[in-house]
């Protein structure tokens, strides 16, 4: 007999997956679809000259490095899912942000229920099929058109319309995977394509080490240790939360005095996960992305010097990359947890923080104890940002170039959420079982 009061364990865990029929279907769902999605990335797009378009791409692998990670290497290879989950991604970051500006989206996310956050999704995908196509427009006309085979409006508009497609299957697979499979469909798109880089980074890694003697040894073995506690620190802050204690108020059922309960207000360390380092590196790589379409030679002197780590001025990058991560990390906790309504939504159920009075001076308590574990968030952000690069360029291992902060948070938050979630299904079951005896 299991006992319902304790967390699944892994052999549980493993024990339903391979029997519970429900959850294997999910599985397999989830895995046919990646392995689907990984497929499309290696289907060229035709009319391209792809010796000379590799050799220039090795001159932006910055932005080539950053844009990858949510392609899964298909802008480097130029494959029919070269943009990826990238427009989606964009286009519900774009709706967040416009759902605290425009009360009407805002009315639909609070107040209209299951059929509001129905049209917000609705919303997002044609904001998401116009940022595509706009991506793809981009791409084929001052991006890819110079390396094609035979140069001209055909190619423009067979290019954009292969990318435009490629990118709309993609969304499709990724809310397919969150209905029907295990996980969040973009999150875990995003992790196979970051996983599936890993083992050329370790087989180049070993070479290194192999050709490089003792010395590239021992830098190698200093870098793995950096990225294996920057693992367990990222593990132990995503986990890591502030529970405030509430009390609900005495209420009488009938002739039944139920007495006062008391639960917790938990408020996350880093309440925008990975959010806050994606923006900020967008920033960072904007310049650059500006300097090699517009071919300005003051913006790419600034985007080479002081917003690259290999620059000239290192202290300005981490200075630049700090503060942006701070002011986005303020900006998403700001959209994710509201304390006024929060204050009162507390008073409408009857509940209170203890030593705190409702409304106004509840707000206020639960906005100081954000703000604080927002900086300290932004702070850890911050510093898993930049050291992990620091040690690479510090060492002289270049073989993890790519695989940065933003990957190993990416790796470890969507982790964490799948594991989550897998267990919630087998505690489910589990509870079915008991229903069933």
């Amino acid at each position: 007999m299991i006992s319902r009061d304790k967390a699944p364990t892994a052999q549980e865990t493993f024990m339903q997956m391979a029997q519970a029929a429900g959850l294997r279907g999910r599985l397999f769902v989830t895995i046919g679809i990646l392995i689907l999605a990984r497929l499309g990335v290696f289907l060229p797009i035709p009319g391209i000259n792809r010796e000379q378009f590799a050799q220039a791409v090795q001159g932006n692998n910055a932005i080539i490095g950053f844009l990858d990670i949510f392609s899964g290497g298909g802008l480097s290879t130029l494959g029919i899912f070269a943009l990826g989950i990238l427009p989606y991604i964009n286009a519900s970051i774009i709706i967040q942000l416009l759902t605290a500006a425009i009360p009407a989206l805002e009315n639909l996310q609070k107040n209209e229920g299951e059929a509001g956050r129905r049209k917000i999704s609705q919303i997002t995908r044609y904001v998401s099929l116009g940022w595509a196509v706009l991506q793809s427009i981009f791409i084929a006309a001052i991006w890819v058109r110079p390396f094609a085979i035979n140069p001209g409006p055909a190619f423009v508009i067979q290019t954009a319309i292969a990318l435009v497609a490629g990118s709309m299957f993609v969304m499709w697979a990724s809310e397919l995977i969150t209905e029907r499979g295990v996980g969040n469909g973009a999150s875990l798109l995003i992790f196979v394509n970051i996983v599936a880089a890993l083992p050329k980074s370790l087989g180049d890694t070993i070479t290194f080490a192999q050709t490089g003697g003792r010395a590239a040894v021992g830098r190698v073995v200093v870098l793995l240790l950096v990225f294996l506690v920057t693992i367990v620190g990222i593990v132990f802050v995503q986990e890591a939360s502030r529970k405030i204690p509430i009390i609900s108020a005495r209420r009488q059922v009938g002739r039944r005095v139920q007495e006062e309960r008391r639960s917790y207000l938990p408020l996350q360390l880093i309440q925008g996960g990975v959010m806050p380092i994606i923006f900020a590196s967008s920033i960072l790589i904007l310049p650059a992305f500006l300097a090699n379409a517009t071919g300005n030679r003051t913006l790419s002197e600034i985007a080479a010097n002081y917003l690259s780590p290999g620059g000239s001025a290192p202290w300005a990058y981490a200075l630049v990359y700090l503060i942006s991560i701070i002011f986005f990390s303020y900006f998403y906790a700001s959209l994710i947890v509201n304390p006024v309504d929060l204050s009162q939504n507390l008073k409408k159920m009857g509940a209170s923080i203890p030593g705190i009075r409702p409304g106004k001076a509840t707000s206020e308590y639960v906005e100081g104890v954000l703000n604080r574990l927002t900086l300290l968030g932004a702070l850890f952000l911050g510093v898993v940002a930049i050291i992990p690069t620091a040690v690479e360029s510090a060492v002289g291992v270049p073989t993890f170039r790519g695989l940065g902060a933003t990957s190993l948070l990416i790796l470890v938050g969507v982790a964490i959420d799948t594991a989550r979630q897998v267990r919630t299904y087998v505690i489910s079951q589990r509870y079915e079982g008991m229903v069933k005896q």
